[in-house]
């Protein structure tokens, strides 16, 4: 063979090459995804796939953004500016309930058990949902947390008539349980006790009445999908569910390790409080008894039906919702690659 004739099957098939790269970028599915709040440890199963490239080998681009709060996420997604996202499930149906056009829906639930808690000080009498009668509640009206005590209250046998309860802010939560102007905060479990921790608030004076134990059967965050990027690609759906349980198993398996890749994200971010906020949630919220048992991702729909019931405790539905409208199960990858090591 000639080298010119070499030379001109070596550019031929760098040309094929080239051709095949744009052909697969051109074939890549772009997916915006929302996360439900700021960078923080719990973030650390989402941006693991993004950088090992577990995304991309599903043949997706990914681009993951913060939030301000949950209810930003959630009409992120609802609105189609963003296609995916991490929301909690009774957010969302609240949100469905009242915008009946925009029906989004769970498609993989990440906290089988949610994080919403009343946090305590034990000198200040707390250590029981009862004995926050005659005590004082701060908490944000329009939080989410707040919006699960009535069931709280209920489902424990608390007058509610008896707790004083004050409206303040979500940023002066914790320093005012911190300085004993209020007896108790509703909030969220792995965010409120590691931050009144690090305020120097002793452990041991901390009550943390987590309300998947005392009663409150709901749900917690889940990945959510705009209705219209799941007809128009549902394979990209299903790629993202098992690339990011992937990214999961392994953030259960090592946290430490995948909390770098919310470390490099962030220089405000302290190590040692992010990792325990990740540990907290892997522990409380993500690989629970009934996870252990089913598996990742799912929901048990008597227990779904059941957490629907109690929201109706607190929450005047225009329409009273079935499991199958808030949660489509389609997506999931296979019971056997979701099972819980």
């Amino acid at each position: 063979m000639s080298a010119r004739r070499a030379l001109r099957l070596a550019a031929a098939a760098l040309l094929c090459a080239a051709a095949l790269t744009s052909s697969v970028r051109a074939a890549e599915t772009t997916l915006h995804f929302t996360l439900d709040r700021r960078l923080e440890g719990p973030a650390a199963p989402f941006l693991l796939p993004l950088d090992k490239g577990f995304y991309k080998a599903e043949g997706l681009n990914v681009a993951i953004d913060p939030a301000p709060n949950m209810r930003e996420a959630i009409k992120r997604v609802a609105s189609g500016e963003y296609d995916m996202g991490f929301a909690d499930i009774n957010a969302m149906i609240k949100f469905r309930d009242a915008n009946p056009k925009q029906p989004i829906k769970a498609v993989f639930m990440v906290y089988n058990r949610p994080p919403f808690a009343v946090i305590g000080r034990k000198s200040r009498g707390i250590a029981a949902p009862k004995d926050l009668e005659g005590r004082k509640l701060g908490a944000p009206m329009d939080s989410d947390s707040f919006s699960l005590w009535p069931i709280f209250a209920k489902v424990n046998g608390i007058d509610a008539s008896k707790v004083a309860v004050e409206s303040i802010g979500v940023q002066v939560r914790n320093p005012m349980l911190a300085a004993g102007q209020v007896d108790a905060i509703t909030g969220l479990a792995y965010s409120s006790f590691v931050d009144l921790k690090d305020k120097g608030v002793p452990v041991d004076d901390l009550t943390v009445l987590l309300m998947a134990d005392y009663g409150v059967d709901v749900y917690g965050n889940a990945v959510v999908v705009n209705p219209q990027f799941a007809a128009d690609h549902p394979e990209a759906v299903k790629g993202f569910l098992r690339a990011f349980l992937h990214g999961l198993k392994m953030t259960v398996a090592s946290p430490a390790a995948a909390l770098g890749y919310v470390m490099e994200r962030s220089d405000a971010t302290r190590k040692d409080l992010e990792l325990e906020r990740l540990q907290m949630v892997i522990r409380q919220n993500i690989v629970t008894p009934e996870v252990k048992a089913n598996g990742y991702g799912g929901v048990d729909g008597e227990r779904l039906q059941r957490g629907l019931e109690q929201l109706a405790i607190s929450y005047k539905f225009k329409q009273p919702p079935k499991p199958d409208d808030v949660f489509d199960a389609s997506f999931l990858p296979p019971a056997a690659e979701r099972k819980a090591n």
